[in-house]
């Protein structure tokens, strides 16, 4: 690929772009503004800021994420679990509708924008493999539970405020007392709507011979068809002298381009969630942008995708926004609508513009209860459960890690709560690193495979004991063999041979290999051999670097059946069948 093209993944794009690829990039922009309008509006909400801001964060980022993404249809702009975790962060720092609040947004951004750009050039983009997916599913789990119930405030137009579980309930319960009737109804109103627009839309749409692909897409407008029944409602029963909460004058123009004014008592509080902020919404947009290029057979390169992202946000920074990553819902409409390249997302931030410049005069009068019910719709889609059942029925090890996430974001916070999840994504990882799988075999009788003596009937010597180690040998898990090996020959005092099976080892690091080592010295003193079997060609390079071979009191055999019939061959007589399930 030309440098220009690594560099700038739209430049390939453009190459070959035609009317017919510029017709369906124009339907998808289209569909996707509809779609974004309210969305924005609604993430600027959550995030705690002004309307426009929500707008703000939709026009620049998508550019800029277009230009540098390697995603041909990743939509890029404000999330639900992002908004959270900056008003989250924001709260802080700042008075929310306070200039400082904005600053502090905007400084937010950059920082992400910043901490991301670092990574992508530094090509760190695999440290998205440490955080698992029921962690991610249980954190997000979680953030969809807290971002629903802190919407229940506009829906029941009472004052509440809250971070946790317990703080949301004990502010919602303290406020009951003032519900606004009005602002209930419409709240509800929209958020039974949009329940049934999903389903009874769609088959109203087939009714009236709409494929249902074309139904589908429709029905992705249904938030504003909400926004633009409950203006009307607003106006015609005068919601503004009833108390109803408004979004009300929103700036009608485009942002104004410039750098954040960066103080260290601004930066220092903000960097940790930056960086939380970052990890999350890469994890999310990769995700995405792997599904939704792997159903096209395209690929998408991690490390680019980290600069095209901390571009996008590094833009957000810039117009005075918040904190952005690649959405689902809106990226799954870009893709079903036929988007055929980024330049859909170019498009799709001009229409933002013009709704940006000709349309905000008549958002005055939207009820925010409208908005909390599209984002509770929203988030509660993101809510699964099911994690739970399927981690138990399948590892209690990633069933505890879910748990813990979803409760400590639920009782703490977001913040908490990431910080949680990478702690026990990298906890799994090294649990499972330290306590291996490792096997006793035996030989499967005519053939030359070898089987776990617990699961099969299998040959066995008792002067031989041979291992299988299903894991590379590292510093984590190198005693944890050692106590292994010391343990199955105290059980049987006839051993004199012991094999390690290395077919599953790719690499042996230097503490593993003075293990290796201070077992084989040991077996020597007692009179038995250490024998290597199946050893991998770049492990071999290693052994044969350090000088282990030359101390190595048994051989190197090329396979298992070798070594063991080789050596069967001196105590033949005492060959015996093992039971699948020894007592």
């Amino acid at each position: 690929m030309p440098p220009v093209a690594t560099f700038l993944p739209i430049s390939t794009a453009l190459t070959s772009y035609d009317r017919q690829t510029l017709s369906r990039d124009l339907l998808a922009a289209l569909i996707v503004t509809v779609m974004l309008i309210p969305q924005s509006l609604a993430y600027a909400l959550l995030a705690g800021l002004p309307a426009q801001v929500g707008l703000y964060a939709s026009i620049v980022p998508l550019v800029a994420y277009a230009a540098f993404g390697t995603s041909r249809t990743l939509s890029v702009g404000p999330v639900a679990v992002a908004s959270l975790m900056s008003a989250a962060a924001l709260g802080e720092v700042a008075r929310q509708g306070s200039a400082d609040y904005l600053l502090a947004a905007a400084t937010l951004a950059t920082l992400s924008g910043a901490f991301l750009a670092l990574l992508g050039a530094l090509r760190l983009g695999f440290l998205a493999n440490f955080l698992s997916h029921p962690v991610i599913s249980g954190f997000i789990t979680a953030s969809g539970l807290l971002i629903a119930l802190s919407q229940l405030k506009h829906i029941l137009g009472i004052g509440a405020n809250g971070d946790t579980l317990p703080h949301l309930f004990q502010s919602l319960l303290a406020n009951l007392g003032s519900i606004n009737l009005y602002a209930l109804l419409t709240g509800a109103a929209v958020i039974a709507f949009l329940y049934w627009a999903r389903s009874g839309a769609v088959r109203l749409f087939e009714r009236l011979s709409f494929s249902a692909h074309t139904a589908g897409l429709l029905v992705k407008a249904a938030p504003v068809v909400g926004v633009i029944a409950t203006i009307v409602a607003a106006i015609a029963f005068d919601f503004d002298g009833k108390q109803v909460a408004l979004v009300g004058t929103i700036p009608a123009g485009l942002p104004s381009l410039h750098m954040p004014v960066l103080s260290w008592s601004l930066v220092e509080p903000l960097i940790l969630p930056a960086i939380m902020i970052s990890i999350i919404g890469y994890v999310e947009s990769v995700s995405v942008g792997k599904t939704l290029a792997a159903k096209r057979r395209q690929k998408i390169d991690m490390n680019q995708e980290l600069i095209a992202l901390g571009a996008a946000n590094f833009a957000s920074g810039l117009s005075g926004a918040f904190p952005v990553t690649g959405g689902f819902s809106r990226s799954v409409v870009n893709f079903d609508a036929g988007a055929e390249t980024q330049m859909a997302s170019v498009f799709a931030a001009a229409g933002i513009a013009l709704a940006s410049i000709f349309l905000t005069p008549f958002l005055y009068y939207l009820p925010k209860a409208t908005l909390a019910a599209t984002i509770i719709v929203a988030v509660l889609s993101l809510v699964d459960f099911s994690i739970l059942k399927k981690t138990w029925q399948f590892s209690r090890s990633d069933f505890l890690a879910v748990v813990i996430t979803i409760g400590v974001t639920l009782l703490f916070g977001v913040e908490a709560g990431v910080a949680c999840g990478v702690a026990a994504s990298v906890a799994l990882l090294l649990y499972r690193t330290s306590r291996p799988h490792i096997a006793e075999v035996g030989l499967v009788e005519g053939t030359e495979h070898f089987r776990n003596i617990r699961r099969h009937p299998v040959l066995t010597v008792p002067e031989i004991l041979s291992i299988r180690v299903d894991e590379s040998l590292l510093f984590s898990n190198a005693s944890f063999l050692e106590d292994r090996i010391y343990a199955d020959l105290a059980a049987n005092e006839q051993v004199r041979h012991v094999i390690l099976m290395c077919s599953a080892i790719n690499e042996i690091d230097w503490s593993a290999l003075e293990v290796l080592e201070a077992v084989n010295a040991r077996l020597v003193e007692q009179g038995m051999k250490l024998h290597l079997s199946e050893v991998k060609g770049p492990v071999m390079d290693s052994l044969e670097k350090c000088g282990f071979l030359q101390h190595l009191s048994g051989k190197i055999f090329l396979s298992q059946y070798q070594a063991f019939s080789q050596i069967r061959a001196e105590f033949s007589d005492s060959s015996a069948a093992r039971p699948a399930f020894p007592a």
